[in-house]
């Protein structure tokens, strides 16, 4: 195991995602109880990504897992055999904090690994969150570039703290795309839910491509639009749950996690799609959600846009933070920009910044 595990927060539970690049048997144990990936009881040790569903309150109360790998020899029918098993502890933080809390978010880094990686070392606070927030890869043609996601965690969250992963547009396309539910975070295979850390509850939105399914460039092979409808039964449940969802106790913000921001003014009519449905989403959670803001990537700028400005055409249900800047420069340097959130009573502090300096502040109000 070359990379840190990524502990992404689905629901109320924590993902531990792992990759393995040999035939072995992992299993995580958490306090008295070891989880296994397994396929209707058979363990899995195929290389690949390994997913172990643990209850937040678990991870939580214990503060640390251990990673237990036993490399396969030889997977006979009879009498398999397998190396001794190695243990690796990892100490976790859970969110406990209802103040000052410092949410990294980071999109459409389009393969820039390491610029994404220096942009949130550069800010002095430690994440408490790190939210990856889609197109992290240009595409998902390959395994390896699935999986970049997951190699910038390691390096940021050390498996040590909770972390959000959505997709982006560009994550659809490619020979591997089909496979993403299988190796990313998600609800029973849906790459849409809420989840819950510490004192945050949040809803994730998947808008899928930006174009209509139909469209040329897509060959045939998308069909986002039945994926959207799909969607807004969630948010039409997730509002009838309330009491287990934002208005639970416990739960002091409330946050919108969407690559696209699906109700802003569209640069060209290609990408003007999906109207009646978008407003429709942006009403239920304006009217019953009331979120604190939005995190979106997609538009490579970094900015906020407040309710009724400019970008807003659908009806914005909150403030919208815009945190996925990424510039090339004549001499072929990418500039890339991240955003840190530090959410305290009443408000966010914004700080845009690439690997080398802040770009700029901000503070919204709710």
């Amino acid at each position: 195991m070359k990379l840190n595990p990524t502990v992404c927060a689905v629901g109320k539970e924590y993902q531990i995602m792992i990759l393995v690049e040999k035939e072995a048997l992992i299993s995580v144990r958490v306090g008295d109880i070891t989880y296994y990936y397994h396929s209707n009881g058979i363990r899995i040790s195929t290389p690949g990504i390994h997913r172990f569903s643990v209850p937040q309150e678990e991870l939580d109360k214990t503060g640390e897992y251990t990673v237990i790998t036993e490399i396969m020899i030889e997977r006979t029918p009879y009498f398999p055999k397998s190396e001794p098993p190695v243990e690796e502890k990892f100490s976790f933080r859970p969110l406990t904090k209802t103040e000052n809390i410092n949410i990294y978010h980071l999109a459409d880094v389009h393969g820039e690994k390491e610029k994404a990686i220096d942009a949130v070392k550069f800010m002095e606070e430690k994440p408490d969150l790190l939210i990856m927030n889609g197109d992290i890869s240009s595409t998902s043609d390959t395994f390896e570039e699935i999986i970049l996601c997951y190699k910038i965690a390691s390096e940021v969250t050390k498996g040590e703290i909770p972390c959000i992963i959505s997709r982006g547009n560009h994550d659809l396309r490619g020979a591997g795309a089909e496979n993403l539910a299988k190796n990313m975070p998600g609800d029973n295979g849906k790459s849409y839910y809420t989840f819950r850390v510490g004192c945050i509850w949040g809803i994730l939105v998947d808008a899928g491509e930006d174009k209509n399914d139909f469209n040329r460039e897509y060959g045939q092979v998308i069909s986002c639009h039945p994926f959207r409808l799909e969607q807004q039964k969630m948010i039409e449940n997730t509002i009838k749950n309330a009491f287990e969802e934002y208005a639970e106790n416990g739960v002091k913000y409330r946050i919108v996690i969407s690559h696209i921001p699906f109700t802003f003014k569209k640069r060209l009519p290609v990408f003007d799609i999906e109207r009646d449905l978008y407003t429709n989403w942006a009403k239920l959670i304006k009217e019953n959600i009331r979120p604190d803001f939005m995190l979106c990537g997609h538009t490579h700028r970094a900015y906020i846009s407040v309710p009724g400005s400019e970008m807003d055409d659908l009806g914005q249900p909150c403030t919208i933070i815009v945190g996925s800047d990424v510039k090339r420069e004549e001499n072929g340097n990418v500039i890339l920009t991240g955003v840190q959130i530090n959410l305290c009573e009443g408000c966010a502090r914004v700080t845009f910044n690439t690997d080398k300096e802040i770009i700029d502040r901000a503070i919204v109000e709710f």
